[in-house]
């Protein structure tokens, strides 16, 4: 059902864009390409931690300014489901990104792109595992394919590092955070029946409350430092754009063209994030990036695609 409501203080900013949903979710998807390069920024001018309370902070600043009087609306509804929401921001908000900055601080931002870019086939991973979702042979393919791609990327295309399992810790939490973000994916089933920006706001609110532990600990420990002013910059960035600027384009252009379609353009996050990597960082694209790359998106396109085609699926 389309609804004004989830964009009203932007309707005239997004009224152009209307019937352009493509552009909306190029845009969207750029941005979330955009983060892992923030991360890789972010190295050595804001502490990860501090990053992260920052990220889910700022945008729930943003979002008091623009969805409150829906989320007070919907809160009798949203009340009696608070575990489930603190498990849903916990896991897939706080966790997630804490390990994304942490993992900045050891890999690549085209490695974090591409091992990203792993969670739409891992969504259908823990379906079959966890939903018995029964699965063709072609999407079980897209599966194994796909997690070809991430052992590709956390060897570095070299048998020596698989062998001896001498992973970089940077790679490891990555793919930890893309489980954790999949669970959440997965769990979104059940999520109450209300608008998605005041889901969208709830989740943020126990992200930024859960985030604070980790920043005190990050603290107690002796890694926070005071950001520089291009950290100040890049809070700012992931605060507003990846966090909160891209799920409001988001959310309308599902509105507009439904989450089946959408959710097709999520496979260009992959793409996007090591072609900024190498354009704005200057990180060399090796080989084994193009064949993790080309598994990954390969065995989506077969797991989505070719193996929901056979099964009549949208």
């Amino acid at each position: 059902m389309r609804s004004s409501t989830p964009t009203a203080p932007f309707g005239p900013l997004l009224h152009w864009f209307n019937g352009q949903a493509g552009l909306l979710l190029v845009f969207t998807t750029l941005i979330w390409g955009c983060n892992a390069v923030a991360a890789r920024l972010a190295v050595g001018e804001i502490s990860p931690m501090m990053l992260t309370t920052a990220r889910w902070s700022i945008c729930c600043v943003a979002l008091w300014f623009t969805a409150r009087r829906q989320v007070a609306a919907h809160w009798p509804v949203l009340k009696p489901r608070w575990r489930y929401l603190s498990v849903m921001g916990v896991s897939g908000f706080t966790a997630f990104n804490a390990l994304f900055y942490a993992a900045a601080h050891h890999t690549t931002a085209i490695n974090i792109a591409i091992i990203q870019g792993t969670i739409p086939v891992l969504v259908l991973l823990g379906a079959v595992l966890f939903l018995r979702l029964r699965v063709t042979p072609l999407q079980s393919l897209g599966v194994l394919v796909t997690l070809a791609g991430i052992v590709v990327i956390a060897s570095r295309g070299q048998w020596a590092v698989l062998a001896g399992l001498a992973f970089n810790i940077g790679d490891v939490w990555m793919v930890i955070a893309s489980l954790l973000y999949a669970g959440y994916m997965l769990g979104l089933r059940w999520r109450p029946a209300v608008p998605p920006i005041v889901f969208f706001a709830a989740v943020a609110g126990v992200a930024a409350l859960a985030s604070l532990p980790l920043l005190a600990a990050e603290i107690a420990t002796g890694h926070f430092f005071m950001p520089t002013l291009k950290g100040w910059a890049l809070m700012l960035f992931v605060g507003l754009f990846p966090s909160f600027v891209s799920q409001i384009t988001f959310i309308q252009a599902v509105s507009l063209i439904g989450a089946a379609r959408a959710g097709v353009f999520l496979n260009l996050t992959p793409v996007f994030g090591p072609l900024l990597a190498v354009l704005i960082l200057g990180e060399p694209l090796a080989l084994y990036h193009a064949v993790a790359l080309a598994l990954v998106l390969g065995g989506i396109w077969i797991a989505e695609r070719l193996g929901a085609r056979r099964t009549g699926a949208a």
